[in-house]
């Protein structure tokens, strides 16, 4: 599949930007989103989930390590930050295959952290970026 590049140049255009990455890969669902603290991988993890119908508040889990969601249908949207994973033994404990091969929306930020452990036909999200946002999938 081709190379994708959006220039994110203000919130507003998040929405679009989840649009077309939903398009872009219609079975997918499991998501890891790369790039340094800060880029906004959670905000635009917020519009994805909306755009999915999430009725709850999107926010990091970082300290939770993964938050669930709930569409307006009742389907569920998994959220994972794995910044403070410091041992793979720990995702492990949180049973991480049970999320990622349930055929739900999985949205992971710190992939980096747990890369052996995802699965084959993961999305790659890159962010980078300052002020302009350069989001590349």
């Amino acid at each position: 599949m081709e190379m994708h590049k959006i220039t994110i140049r203000s919130e507003s255009e998040l929405e679009k930007a989840a649009r077309d990455l939903m398009a872009a890969y219609p079975d997918a669902r499991v998501f890891a989103f790369y790039g340094k603290m800060g880029v906004g991988k959670t905000t635009f993890i917020r519009s994805i989930c909306r755009l999915l119908g999430a009725e709850d508040i999107v926010q990091s889990p970082s300290f939770a390590i993964i938050n669930e969601y709930l569409t307006e249908k009742g389907d569920s949207l998994y959220h994972f930050d794995f910044y403070r994973i410091r041992k793979l033994e720990e995702v492990y404990d949180l049973g991480y295959e049970d999320y990622f091969y349930s055929g739900k929306y999985c949205f992971i930020e710190w992939p980096e952290l747990i890369e052996s452990l995802l699965p084959s036909d993961v999305v790659r999200i890159m962010m980078e970026g300052e002020k302009d946002r350069i989001i590349t999938y």
